[in-house]
């Protein structure tokens, strides 16, 4: 980005409205990325043909960076923006990078959060485009899984030949928006025309199993057959119903086909960003696709990536579901925190999306601090348990103290970070990043010696169990009989070598998102267990996790609109 910044820094949308984007066949010709390569959305946006994984076959894989956060406050701690202003940084300092992101869903870009391409100076662009219909991934995500489900209902209503058990359905349709109303609810009203009258429920389209295996899968052919592994069902034997038996697994992959190419877009400072998929970390495993990462780690000597909510959701699914298929490993842990988000976990604060921030989060608070830093230094325990390197990086804000400052670096080495530095990349962009860039060049250099949480032997209660404890500091795990019955079943059935991915509150190490900091003393409370074993894994229900969310009493919706020149204002 060539012109200078602007002070005070003026929106994020404004930023991205006036910054200078090059054609996006220029980003990829400086990423090596091939003309025949691309298909072109537009002039700033294409998505990359697999073919390019033939060709870059030879090649070494770069570094690989994971970037975390502390458990967030309802408003997020900036870890887009540090994903992408880190990027900036290593670009600034000299090193071939490639940005590795999710695409936002709908749902929270028009609920609690706005958009979700980082902010001020280190961003992604074109912004409008990435968080809203973008190239129609989402879409193609939600037709496919809305299709299976018209399969599943057709079927019964039809002479029901599987012997489908309608009280075993266990698959939802989908929406991209945030719409609690839809949680729960009758289908097949109106007469026997209208289908079989059963109970139902919609989830959010990132919440899609569909969309855990566009990002898991490894090409098409591994597309294909992942989606014929979905469970919907069991027969009144017992036995699993799946997509492939509905004979609906070819129709969703045709609808997929082209989905399953990574999107490739620019940063505010014209370095490459590519984009593909979107699992939520609190539902699903939180990660973009091992695509694209395979892709990005053949282009670039620095690979920087980024895994939803804290470090106990998508990085702990990184580490033990998404390396564990893609036979990946990371070089270093970025693990991104605040200092008002440090003090409100002290619990002597709240942050409530919408309402002004409690004045003590913003003057200088020691006592607090070091009470809510122990959420980070749990964080940072939690990544040195899989032997990769860690580095904190603090987005910081002006009302931030040099003793704040200090104390969170102090804190974090004591608790055995390899390092921790300042990051000022929503404000100073590139600049801001290269002290955070330096860290982390350092860090890629020390040796790594990953390792799983649990062996793919272990039962499904162990790995649970290893989770809660080890990784939220649970005492231990209590199942309700649905849960225990399903535990069983998934044993029975030879389920039990996947992985766990689990499904719990982001707002908090532990279920309950009242409770702040580092809980103790608590047990864990395990509902239900349910199958994604297209995605490969199975996914526990922890409390009261719901997989659609619902809006808030002022949604950011509210502010999205178009000006008199058509053009959108609001989003961010």
């Amino acid at each position: 980005m060539g012109e200078a910044l602007t002070k005070p820094v003026p929106s994020d949308l404004e930023i991205a409205q006036s910054a200078t984007m090059l054609p996006i066949t220029e980003i990829a010709a400086k990423a090596g990325i091939l003309e025949d390569e691309l298909e072109l959305y537009g002039k700033y946006k294409a998505k990359i043909e697999l073919s390019i994984l033939d060709r870059l076959q030879g090649r070494p894989n770069g570094k690989y960076i994971d970037v975390t956060a502390i458990t967030p406050t309802p408003l997020g701690e900036g870890k887009t923006v540090t994903t992408i202003g880190l990027s900036l940084g290593l670009n600034k300092i000299g090193k071939k990078v490639m940005t590795c992101i999710r695409q936002p869903s709908l749902g929270p870009v028009f609920g609690i959060k706005g958009g979700a391409a980082g902010g001020g100076y280190s961003q992604v662009l074109p912004m409008e485009d990435f968080n809203l219909h973008f190239t129609g991934d989402v879409h193609a995500v939600s037709l496919a899984n809305n299709l299976l489900a018209a399969f599943i209902d057709s079927h019964i209503l039809l002479g029901n030949k599987l012997n489908i058990d309608p009280m075993t359905i266990s698959w939802n349709r989908v929406v991209d928006v945030s719409d609690r109303a839809l949680r729960h609810i009758v289908i097949g009203l109106g007469g026997k025309a209208n289908g079989l009258p059963r109970e139902a429920g919609f989830d959010i389209s990132v919440a899609s199993e569909v969309m855990a295996i566009l990002a898991m899968a490894s090409d098409l052919k591994d597309l294909r057959q992942r989606l014929g592994r979905i469970i919907v069902a069991f027969n009144k034997d017992g036995k699993p119903v799946t997509a492939e038996d509905l004979q609906c697994a070819g129709s969703m992959a045709v609808l997929l086909k082209d989905a399953i190419k990574p999107n490739l877009i620019q940063t505010t400072e014209n370095t490459p960003v590519l984009v593909h998929a979107g699992p939520f970390a609190n539902i699903a495993q939180g990660n973009n696709s091992i695509i694209e990462d395979r892709i990005a780690l053949k282009l670039a000597d620095y690979v920087v990536t980024e895994s939803g909510f804290g470090a106990d959701c998508g990085a702990e699914k990184f580490m033990n579901i998404k390396c564990r298929y893609s036979g990946l490993t990371p070089s270093c842990a970025v693990i991104v925190a605040t200092v008002r988000a440090l003090k409100m976990h002290s619990g002597r604060f709240s942050v409530v999306a919408g309402k002004p921030l409690d004045p003590g989060l913003i003057q200088e608070d020691l006592e607090a601090l070091s009470r809510g830093l122990e959420n980070l230094e749990k964080h940072i325990e939690n990544m040195k348990l899989f032997g990769v390197p860690v580095v904190v990086a603090v987005n910081t804000f002006t009302t931030d103290t040099d003793r704040e400052l200090e104390m969170v670096r102090e804190r974090s080495i004591a608790a055995g970070a390899d390092d921790a530095a300042i990051s000022d990349v929503w404000a100073k962009g590139g600049e801001g990043g290269k002290e955070l860039a330096e860290a982390v060049v350092r860090a890629c250099e020390k040796p790594s010696i990953f390792r799983f949480l649990y062996p793919d032997d272990a039962s499904i209660e162990e790995k649970i169990e290893t989770i809660a404890t080890r990784i939220y500091g649970a005492d231990g795990v209590d199942y309700a009989p649905l849960a225990k019955q399903k535990v069983k079943l998934f044993t029975d059935l030879g389920l039990d070598k996947l992985p766990i991915c689990m499904a719990k509150t982001h707002l908090s190490l532990s279920h309950d998102p009242a409770l702040k900091g580092r809980p103790t003393g608590w047990r864990l409370p395990i509902r239900d267990v349910r199958p994604s074993v297209g995605a490969g894994f199975l996914y526990p229900l922890c409390g009261d996790m719901r997989t659609m969310p619902g809006l808030p009493s002022v949604p950011a919706g509210t502010k999205i609109d178009l000006d008199e020149e058509g053009r959108v204002v609001g989003l961010f």
